[in-house]
């Protein structure tokens, strides 16, 4: 499947020439938009897999732009710029932006900073999910816990007696171990 791109840039015929460039390469230019109000508006309907985003634009700068979808959205912005200043660099550094690139936009600078764009965005996705994953057993590994030491108390049971009748209990039931813990966290614990 071609990846989405939206590309953001007040000057008409710069952006043309980038969505040009970025369809011969083989992807597949979703929207765009000629300021930061649009460039919003379109991030929030398109939902593309990368925007492309100048920084110096009417109504709304391309760093503010991208600071306010980023709060929302979970989007890789490549930003584009005329300067190389420190300030806009530093600027830069903020939620969700992987690269940077100085105008004139060439296809041989263009196409490795969008693979790489999207490839960083794919590999901090990924340990985004690992990190939720984590935290999702570490959540359900506390309620195991607390149910088997409620168990333990209230039928004066050993830690491994205790987990293994919470265990035959989930067998019989056919429910998660989590759904024992909840349950038997309920009824003792009110």
């Amino acid at each position: 499947m071609k990846k989405r791109i939206l590309v953001v840039e007040d000057e008409s015929i710069v952006r043309l020439d980038i969505a040009m460039m970025l369809e011969e390469a083989g992807y597949e230019v979703a929207g765009q938009a000629g300021d930061g109000e649009q460039a919003i508006e379109q991030a929030y309907t398109l939902e593309p897999d990368l925007i492309i985003m100048d920084i110096k634009m009417p109504k709304l700068n391309g760093l503010k732009a991208s600071e306010i979808i980023s709060k929302k959205l979970n989007i890789p912005i490549l930003i584009l710029t005329a300067y190389s200043q420190r300030e806009y660099i530093d600027k830069a550094k903020q939620a969700n932006i992987v690269g940077y690139l100085v105008k004139p936009i060439t296809e041989a600078n263009l196409i490795p900073a969008v693979e790489i764009a999207l490839k960083q965005a794919e590999t901090a996705n990924a340990y985004r999910e690992q990190v939720e994953n984590m935290n999702k057993q570490l959540n359900e590994r506390k309620l195991v816990e607390k149910a088997k030491g409620i168990i333990m108390e209230k039928y004066n049971l050993s830690e491994d007696a205790a987990y293994k009748k919470m265990r035959k209990i989930s067998m019989n039931k056919q429910v998660t171990l989590e759904n024992v813990a909840k349950r038997i966290i309920l009824k003792y614990n009110t």
